[in-house]
C-alpha cells in the first residue's frame, strides 16, 4: 500500500458506536489524553487516567445503585402532550417522537424501588440525553408519584438528577412541576423517611430550584455543574467577574450547599452509610406531622 494511501484510510471516529462516549477512541475531555471507549464504560464511565466524570446512561446508573435483579420499573406509562401548540424549527411533538425514536423510555425520567446494599429504597434517575433531562409535565409527575409511592411503602428516596432546567415547550405547565415535586416531599417527610439528593452534571434551572436541592442529604459528583443561571446570566446581571470554579462542585461544597462530592465509584457505598444513619435517627425521635406544603 503507498504511503499516501495509507494516511487516507479512514480513522475510528464518534459515529463507529453508538452508545456514549461515541467512537473507539476518545481525547478525553480533562486529561486530554487519547483513552479506549470501552475501557471508560467499564470504568462506571470514569477516565481511567484522571477519573474524569462522564455523564452517565440512565440504565448504567440504576445498576451502579441498585442491588442486582431487584429493581422494580414505576415509570413508562404516561407520555408528554403538546398543551400550547409550540413549534419552533419544528413542532414540540415531532421533537419528543425524535427522542423516544433514540431513546428506551418515554421521556428524561427513570424512577423505580428497588434494593440499595439490601436496604429498601425508591429511586428517581433523569436522563440528560432526552432533550437535556429538561423538566416537563412527564417529569415532574413522575418524580412526584414516586415519592409518594415511596413514603406509602416506606422506602427511602433517591434522586439523581441530571437536567438543563424547565422544558421551555411546556411553559408554565413546566413550571408548576417545580412545586408538584417539592409538595410531593412532604409525605417522606412526615414519616422521617431518608431523601437523598445526588447531584450530577449537569444540574440546573427549575430542577436545581425545586427537589434537587430539598434533600435531608445533598451529594454531587466531582466538578458538576450545579447552577439555576448560567455564569454569563449572572455576571452580565451583577456586573463582576466570577470565582474560579463558580457553580462547581468543590466550591458548593466549601460554601455549604453541599453536604458531600463522592467519586462515583464510592457512591453506593455512602449514600448506604447516609441511609443507615438517617434511618437510625428515624427510629430515636417521635415522628410528627408535618403539614403539606
Amino acid at each position: 500500500m503507498a504511503l499516501d494511501r495509507w494516511f487516507r484510510r479512514k480513522k475510528p471516529n464518534r459515529k463507529d458506536d453508538d452508545k456514549s462516549p461515541s467512537g473507539l477512541w476518545i481525547k478525553c475531555d480533562s486529561c486530554e489524553n487519547q483513552v479506549y471507549r470501552k475501557d471508560i464504560i467499564a470504568n462506571l464511565h470514569l477516565c481511567p487516567d484522571c477519573n474524569h466524570h462522564y455523564r452517565m446512561p440512565v440504565d448504567d446508573r440504576m445498576e451502579m445503585l441498585i442491588d442486582e435483579d431487584s429493581f422494580e420499573q414505576w415509570s413508562g406509562t404516561i407520555g408528554p402532550v403538546d398543551p400550547l401548540g409550540f413549534v419552533d424549527l419544528k413542532t414540540y411533538p415531532e421533537r419528543i417522537k425524535a427522542a423516544q425514536d433514540s431513546h428506551k423510555y418515554p421521556d428524561a425520567i427513570l424512577t423505580g424501588a428497588g434494593l440499595l446494599d439490601n436496604q429498601r429504597v425508591a429511586i428517581a434517575i433523569m436522563d440528560f440525553s432526552f432533550n437535556g433531562g429538561s423538566m416537563g409535565s412527564v417529569v415532574g409527575e413522575e418524580i412526584a408519584r414516586a415519592a409518594e409511592r415511596a413514603a406509602e411503602e416506606e422506602r427511602a428516596f433517591i434522586t439523581v438528577a441530571a437536567s438543563g432546567g424547565a422544558r421551555m415547550q411546556e411553559g408554565a405547565l413546566s413550571l408548576m412541576q417545580m412545586a408538584k415535586t417539592t409538595m410531593s416531599l412532604a409525605a417522606l417527610a412526615s414519616k422521617r423517611l431518608p431523601f437523598i439528593s445526588i447531584l450530577t452534571d449537569p444540574t440546573s434551572g427549575g430542577t436545581t430550584a425545586s427537589f434537587a436541592t430539598l434533600g435531608d442529604i445533598i451529594v454531587a459528583e466531582p466538578k458538576a455543574l450545579i447552577a439555576f443561571a448560567g455564569p454569563r446570566v449572572i455576571e452580565q446581571t451583577i456586573k463582576q467577574e466570577l470565582p474560579e470554579g463558580f457553580q462547581r462542585s468543590e466550591f458548593l461544597l466549601n460554601n455549604g450547599m453541599l453536604d458531600d462530592v463522592i467519586n462515583r465509584k464510592e457512591l453506593k457505598q455512602k449514600i448506604s452509610k447516609y441511609i443507615n444513619l438517617l434511618l437510625a435517627n428515624r427510629t430515636t425521635i417521635k415522628v410528627k406531622h408535618v403539614p403539606a406544603i
